[in-house]
């Protein structure tokens, strides 16, 4: 029985190799994906900034445009004041005139600061993009290590994969499939050492007789609380005696 539970341990050894092989690479990919996409949010926020010029560009021509029509206003007043016959018509023109004014000079202010606006925009965009192009240019080198490094520890995980089947061919076909069910069930760990009376998978305390049956190491037991496989080892000094 003893022999039984050591295939075990050595299956869950080589299972959690295999689980930190997986990590590492999954967590390569992540940080790729996650620099992907930042360089992505960059590059919307400039497509983003270059939108803004845009319209901003075309209030700038409306503003434009409104100054125009103001100043073809103080033109046809002008002229209608050639015409009037009465104070109160002449006052009325030279208001429209005044108000004219007052709209063309509050369009010069107003094109002034949208212009400032647009070149704004225009400025981050391009310091964004230009900040892409590098970032995408050193993601590019990166992409190419961490390839390099995926592949390196895929190699490894083959190696490791093709020990951990072969040892699975020793255990008996119920107790594999229960291993790998417990396996995948809990989290990759399915066998699991006991520490004075504690179970190092949930962390419960096991029942003192089972402690002891299972320090005897005669039989196969299983946590009461999570069901993992449960084993023993000794102190050195205990094994020793």
């Amino acid at each position: 029985m003893k022999e039984d539970i050591s295939v075990l341990i050595a299956l869950q050894e080589l299972d959690t190799e295999l689980s930190g092989f997986d990590r590492k690479i999954e967590e390569q990919k992540q940080e790729l994906t996650a620099r992907e996409q930042a360089i992505a949010e960059k590059e919307a926020l400039a497509g983003q900034c270059k939108e803004k010029a845009v319209e901003l560009e075309q209030s700038q021509r409306d503003i434009k445009a409104g100054s125009e029509d103001a100043a073809e206003r103080i033109k046809d007043r002008q002229s209608k004041m050639m015409q009037v016959q009465t104070s109160r018509e002449h006052q009325a023109l030279l208001k429209e005139i005044e108000e004219a004014k007052k709209t063309i000079k509050d369009a010069e202010e107003q094109q002034l600061q949208v212009l400032e606006q647009v070149e704004a925009e225009e400025a981050q965009a391009k310091e964004l993009e230009n900040l892409c192009t590098g970032e995408r240019k050193l993601l590019a080198e990166e992409t190419g290590k961490v390839e390099k490094a995926i592949e390196g520890l895929n190699k490894q995980r083959l190696a490791v994969q093709e020990k951990r089947d072969q040892l699975a061919q020793n255990v008996p076909s119920s107790r594999i499939k229960r291993y790998n069910k417990l396996l995948k069930k809990r989290e990759g760990l399915a066998v699991v050492q006991v520490i004075d009376a504690v179970c190092q998978g949930c962390f419960m305390t096991i029942p003192p007789q089972k402690y002891n049956d299972i320090r005897l190491g005669e039989q196969i037991y299983s946590c009461p609380t999570c069901q993992r496989t449960l084993y023993y080892l000794p102190e050195p000094e205990e094994a020793d005696a």
